[in-house]
């Protein structure tokens, strides 16, 4: 809908004549009204396609132009933008059918995007419809999805060693997907149709480990009632998957190895080999070589384990995977709750953006399966999103400063752009004003650290 007309309601000149450029440039019709009361009336005169309206403004705010808007023309799309963007505010908007909630300053791919979305769904049906096309474009390698470089590249090596017999030491964080990347070589193998034996060794004791893997006879120990095979005899033909190989002990270190050399094990209390065909597949979340250093883990094995080695990278070294996915997640969990819940807000995303997931795609899937259990609209809000307090070796986050509340109260708009001088003066002290070194020291870009000394009138 690129000829839409959008009018573009804001109270600040500069972001204004920005937006009514950026727009124009895009294709769109654009009409700019700079406070609340000006926009009604404009809405009163005519339609629009679109409402892109600043929310905290004079007299008349922002969720007051929404309300009167979607009062005179119930199909025109909402999207609200705002520096002070709260929980509650959040909800009021969509609550009075805002489309999304973006926060300033915004990236401008980023809004271009929400609002070519919003414009190519104007019915729910279409809008699903859109959001199917734009996941469509995710590339899935079986249950896995990402669009990043790095898991291209693992891509085209599951290809390249599926139909292989060598050994694979799959490497990487917890919550990465490492047993994902096992399955898809199991998948893509000739040996598809026959088991894929997983078994957590990090999971169970010494004894029921190689009881898992190898069986028993009847009356091999205390309980052992019957044969029972193991995992090894099941797989036979197929795969085996040793998660956390790491966490194995010595002793079945000793009788891994010549498995692994030999595809040759006995059951526990039997006295003949038996012989299999298998293919091992390895996991872990250790640095086995560092393990091998200091003792913990048998040289010969892990040479023999790391004939392939698949490192997957971490969720925030890949983060092009982020949006896909969670709109995997989303999707997912909303079918399995019967909800109706079709996106994420631009600003879950870019709170989700800033996180660090020292859980990974773990951590992700909880989080958004959490969010689908918590909302009460059919969109995903920041409200509905509980970060973890701690991140990667730094424990829990502790307040950055003492906190003290007067008990005759404060302004804390005011205690917050105070703050926030001080910090920014700070950092062009330190730099001797030079912006770019400040933006870098206060971990924002030079647009945001812009648009901040305007805000806060410090721009001379």
């Amino acid at each position: 809908m690129q000829n839409a007309h959008i009018l573009v309601v804001d109270d600040d000149t500069s972001v204004l004549e920005f937006l009514n450029s950026m727009l124009a440039r895009e294709g769109y019709s654009v009409s700019c009204a700079d406070n609340g009361s000006k926009a009604v009336e404009m809405l009163k005169k005519r339609g629009y396609e679109l409402l892109l309206c600043d929310i905290r403004m004079g007299k008349v705010s922002g969720l007051d132009v929404l309300k009167k808007a979607k009062q005179l023309h119930p199909d025109i799309v909402p999207i609200m933008i705002s520096a002070f963007a709260t929980t509650e505010t959040a909800v009021e908007a969509v609550r009075l059918g805002a489309y999304d909630y973006i926060p300033k300053p915004f990236k401008i791919k980023e809004l271009i995007h929400t609002i070519r979305r919003a414009l190519a769904g104007k019915t729910s049906l279409e809008e699903k419809e859109a959001l199917k096309r734009e996941l469509g474009q995710t590339v899935h390698f079986g249950d896995i999805v990402g669009n990043s470089p790095q898991m291209m590249k693992i891509y085209i090596l599951i290809r390249q060693v599926a139909d292989t017999k060598t050994n694979i030491l799959i490497t990487g964080e917890s919550g990465t997907g490492k047993e994902l990347i096992a399955q898809a070589i199991h998948k893509n193998s000739d040996r598809r149709n026959r088991p894929f034996m997983a078994i957590n060794c990090g999971g169970i004791s010494e004894t029921l480990m190689e009881s898992e893997l190898c069986g028993h006879t009847k009356g091999a120990f205390t309980g052992a009632i019957d044969n029972k095979k193991g995992l090894l005899e099941i797989a036979d033909g197929g795969t085996v998957f040793l998660d956390e190989i790491g966490e194995i002990s010595p002793s079945i270190q000793v009788k891994l190895l010549r498995l692994v050399q030999d595809k040759v094990f006995k059951l526990i209390g039997g006295t003949e080999d038996i012989k299999v065909n298998i293919r091992i597949i390895s996991a872990t979340n250790k640095n086995l070589e560092e393990e091998v250093i200091e003792k913990r883990f048998r040289e010969d094995l892990y040479y023999r384990l790391n004939v392939i080695q698949i490192n997957v990278p971490p969720l925030r070294e890949r983060p092009e995977d982020l949006s896909p996915l969670a709109h995997h997640f989303l999707e997912k969990y909303s079918r399995q709750m019967n909800k109706e819940i079709n996106k994420l807000s631009s600003y879950a995303l870019d709170m989700l953006s800033r996180y660090d997931f020292p859980g990974n795609i773990r951590e992700l899937e909880n989080m958004i399966e959490r969010s689908v259990a918590l909302s009460a609209t059919n969109i995903i809000l920041p409200e509905s999103i509980t970060l973890s307090a701690f991140k990667s070796g730094a424990g829990v986050k502790k307040p950055c400063c003492h906190i003290d509340i007067p008990l005759s109260g404060f302004n804390l708009e005011e205690r917050l752009n105070d703050m926030e001088r001080g910090y920014i003066r700070k950092a062009l002290e330190i730099t001797n004003g030079q912006k770019k070194r400040a933006t870098e020291l206060l971990g924002i870009n030079l647009r945001s650290f812009r648009y901040r000394l305007q805000k806060l009138k410090m721009e001379s």
